[in-house]
């Protein structure tokens, strides 16, 4: 028999059967006083499998409550064990939020718990809603989505937050109406709708792109849902994922207007370089002068091939962090063409995503790049760098593509290359970063194969041309240097695009 009065053998048995269950669980005996008032819960059963937050399992087994989580006594949930044991009715404290000041331990965590008297003590039943709630919500963000639930019978219908999101509904008035959304559907879409809830009933699963109007805008929203029944074959739920796929519409109906105005036979030459240059200043604008970066300038150069009448899939990305750190990004899309240049549109703007919900590291990108390419069918190359203007630390990775040049005091060498597979190649290709410790008045250049590849001349001297120049400005570098470098580095390769990006680190 234990001091608690529970025989030894059921705690036995029910330690056994906790250890089982593949949820966070724990059973307490109540520890009481002199005048037989309880003062105190003992662990006397608790799952391995799923661990507090200081990371125990079963190392918790005869501990004291009050010693392994000193700030809930007295508190609203040490109230409700004490009115369960008293009263024998179960309770459920669906958001219970603990603190903790402790380093290196979470400092705010919630909590969904249900609590059970058992055999003398309380079964306690907890599972952490916060880190599943930034989970969820990352990926809505991430990922633009949301999803819906409606339920057939009671007419009641749940939205996450993203979905909230993306029709810019406030979440106090809870979800659209079935009226309310099909008020804001634009009318000639609606027949798709219609189409959809037939593919339902059908028992097919069902994915339409439908236009909404969301306040003065007009989104395209990809619906996935798919249709429950009850065992009588009646419908019961319907289940729906949504994408706000607005940016993807815009830019392919941009693209393929101009993928018409490029196949129009009167179109001359120079008319069709003139509609190059528009597609890829729509995609990515190129500032035509220096610009600041957070503690560098930078100089941004395209030129779309002399000869080539297709568009390529050449790009950039530069911008300052809210974190006052600073990205660099080059790559190249293979091949040419509507294709190539719609790739480098989907690499460019999830890109910008990922960067938006705080992903830095320069590995961790290239292989978000690497499996986005694989499921586009695409291959490319890219360089991807993050500047610390506080250390004036380089960090950057390389997916298939040529390793950045430093000039500095009228020298250039490539950047020593870390390993990084071509983009697309292997889905589950990793990435190594590098590190190069920047000076003042450094120069570093970025540039996709068209700079230095000609099929009249080698590539080695054209190499040995631009180098020149790197080393001439970084001899005596100014407030100018990058302009001058213009000359240099916008000369269009005949046969393929070109795209260029110097940094000039601040003095």
């Amino acid at each position: 028999m234990a001091d608690d009065g529970v025989p030894e053998s059921i705690t036995s048995v029910v330690q056994q059967v906790i250890a089982a269950i593949p949820a966070g669980c724990t059973w307490m005996l109540p520890v009481t006083g002199d005048d037989g008032a309880v003062t105190d819960f003992r662990i006397a059963a608790t799952s391995e499998r799923v661990r507090d937050i200081y990371d125990r399992g079963t190392q918790r087994l005869q501990s004291l409550l009050s010693e392994l989580y000193p700030s809930m006594v007295g508190g609203p949930l040490w109230r409700m064990y004490l009115r369960v044991l008293d009263s024998g009715e179960p309770e459920q404290f669906a958001d219970f939020q603990y603190e903790e000041k402790s380093a290196g331990v979470v400092a705010h965590s919630r909590f969904a718990i249900d609590v059970h008297r058992v055999l003398g003590g309380l079964l306690v039943w907890w599972q952490r809603s916060d880190e599943y709630q930034r989970r969820l919500e990352n990926t809505e963000l991430l990922g633009n989505l949301g999803w819906s639930e409606y339920d057939v019978v009671t007419g009641r219908t749940d939205w996450s937050p993203g979905t909230y999101r993306i029709f810019g509904r406030d979440p106090a008035l809870g979800p659209m109406s079935r009226t309310e959304q099909a008020a804001a559907m634009l009318a000639e879409d609606r027949g798709i709708a219609e189409t959809a809830w037939q593919t339902l009933d059908s028992g097919a699963t069902s994915d339409v792109t439908v236009r909404f109007r969301v306040g003065a805008a007009v989104k395209h929203v990809r619906i996935l849902s798919d249709l429950a029944r009850d065992a009588a074959g009646a419908p019961v739920k319907i289940y729906a994922v949504v994408q706000d796929v607005t940016a993807r519409e815009d830019s392919r109906t941009a693209i393929e207007r101009l993928g018409d105005q490029l196949r129009t036979r009167e179109m001359t030459a120079l008319a069709e370089h003139r509609l190059a240059l528009q597609l890829q200043n729509m995609i990515q604008p190129v500032p035509s002068e220096p610009f600041g970066l957070n503690g560098l300038r930078a100089m941004v150069g395209y030129l779309p091939a002399e000869r080539a009448l297709r568009v390529g899939g050449d790009w950039y990305h530069a911008q300052t962090l809210d974190d006052g750190q600073a990205v660099l990004v080059v790559g190249d899309v293979a091949g040419h063409g509507l294709d190539a240049a719609s790739g480098m549109a989907h690499l460019r703007f999830a890109l910008v995503a990922w960067l938006s919900i705080g992903i830095r590291d320069p590995g961790t990108l290239l292989g978000h790049l690497n499996r986005l390419c694989s499921q586009l069918a695409l291959t490319g190359t890219a360089v991807v760098a993050r500047y610390d203007p506080c250390s004036r630390e380089l960090t950057w990775a390389r997916g298939g593509h040529m390793p950045p040049l430093l000039a500095r005091s009228g020298t250039a060498v490539e950047l020593r290359r870390p390993p990084g597979l071509l983009l697309g190649a292997d889905n589950d290709a990793c990435y190594s970063v590098a590190v190069e410790l920047l000076q003042a008045d450094d120069l570093v250049l970025f540039y996709t194969d068209g700079l230095v590849e000609r099929r009249a001349g080698s590539a080695d001297e054209r190499m040995a041309q631009v180098t020149a120049a790197l080393c001439q400005e970084s001899a005596a570098p100014d407030a100018d240097c990058l302009s001058r470098l213009r000359g240099v580095l916008h000369t269009a390769s005949p046969d393929d695009d070109t795209c260029t990006l110097a940094i000039h680190v601040d003095p």
